[in-house]
């Protein structure tokens, strides 16, 4: 096939561009990369998350000491059971009053420390990182550091070395539950571990609030503290504040590092999940008893943070408010 130039001779035509050919096999497959990266984590969820949970939900139904493949069909008894020990209840009871206690000082301290760190016009990235830290040590270092260095309970203690030069005596802090000062080495260690965590999410939201918001205030005449803070910082801080509120909820039904360290084999002040370690590990190692326990642990969880994303507002569009 020949063309005709400007010059009157022919010449060859252009080749026409053939279409790109589509990628072929495996790797060019978008489907088998996608479950190439996902399976190795999906394959362990399933093994290490949603195989024991449903385990756990079988041996809840079954006759089941010192073996975990029972045959002795019980019902709804050992959820019967569990619900009526009283020191599983009271472990329930007392760790929702430490809940409602540990919950909003957590949220207010590290708010706190998001909006200090916030105004800071040099050396954000060192505090940040200086209060952020604590949230890389393990819980059990932390509780050991605890009970061993600070709240030990004799006069070389730091906490009892400190309140010495005030005259007072040496406290015994995690000795004797009456009165109960073992919740305020318990609630300190927490405050230290997860603060930091918490306050970078705040800070997080709070650089995402428009500045034009507080410009647009003090034209109006709003005086900058408290004021913008209630008006404006705190309403756009609301989806933050939701989702903080309801990992602190979870978190503290969940505590087991601290407790199990601190109060060792004490049978006050366990929270549930102690109580079901000893249950389901301890000398009658009764896995249905302890498994319907986790399973009513579980759903109160849910409850308790549906309810709470239900008050705030979680999950609903800015059209739903």
């Amino acid at each position: 096939m020949s063309t005709t130039t400007t010059r009157g001779l022919a010449g060859p035509a252009p080749a026409e561009a053939s279409p790109a050919r589509p990628r072929r096999g495996l790797r060019g497959s978008s489907t088998f990369n996608f479950w190439l990266f996902t399976s190795p984590f999906l394959i362990g969820l399933i093994v290490f998350v949603y195989v024991p949970i449903g385990w756990s939900v079988y041996l809840s139904f079954f006759e089941a000491r010192f073996t975990v493949t029972p045959s002795d069909f019980v019902g709804l008894g050992n959820y019967r059971e569990i619900l009526t020990d009283s020191n599983f209840t009271g472990s329930l009871v007392t760790f929702t009053v430490f809940a409602l206690f540990i919950v909003p000082t957590t949220w207010a301290l590290s708010l706190s420390l998001a909006l200090l760190v916030n105004r800071l016009r040099f050396m954000r990235a060192f505090f940040r990182s200086v209060f952020f830290l604590p949230t890389a040590c393990s819980y059990v270092a932390a509780s050991l550091i605890w009970k061993m260095s600070i709240f030990n309970g004799v006069r070389f203690g730091l906490a009892n070395t400190v309140l010495g030069l005030f005259g007072v005596d040496n406290t015994a802090w995690l000795a004797d539950p009456s009165p109960p000062w073992y919740w305020l080495v318990i609630v300190t260690a927490r405050l230290w571990l997860q603060s930091g965590f918490y306050m970078i999410l705040f800070l997080a939201a709070l650089q995402n609030i428009p500045r034009e918001l507080y410009e647009a205030a003090a034209i109006d005449g709003a005086r900058r503290g408290l004021q913008t803070f209630w008006y404006i910082t705190l309403p756009q801080l609301r989806a933050t504040s939701t989702a903080v509120i309801l990992l602190l909820i979870v978190a503290a039904y969940q505590a087991f590092d601290e407790f199990f360290n601190l109060l060792s084999k004490t049978t006050w002040g366990r929270p549930p999940l102690v109580e079901l370690y000893y249950t389901a590990l301890g000398q009658d190692q009764n896995y249905g008893k302890g498994s319907a326990g986790a399973v009513i642990l579980t759903l109160l969880i849910c409850v308790v943070t549906l309810f709470q994303g239900r008050i705030m507002g979680f999950g609903r569009g800015e059209d739903s408010k």
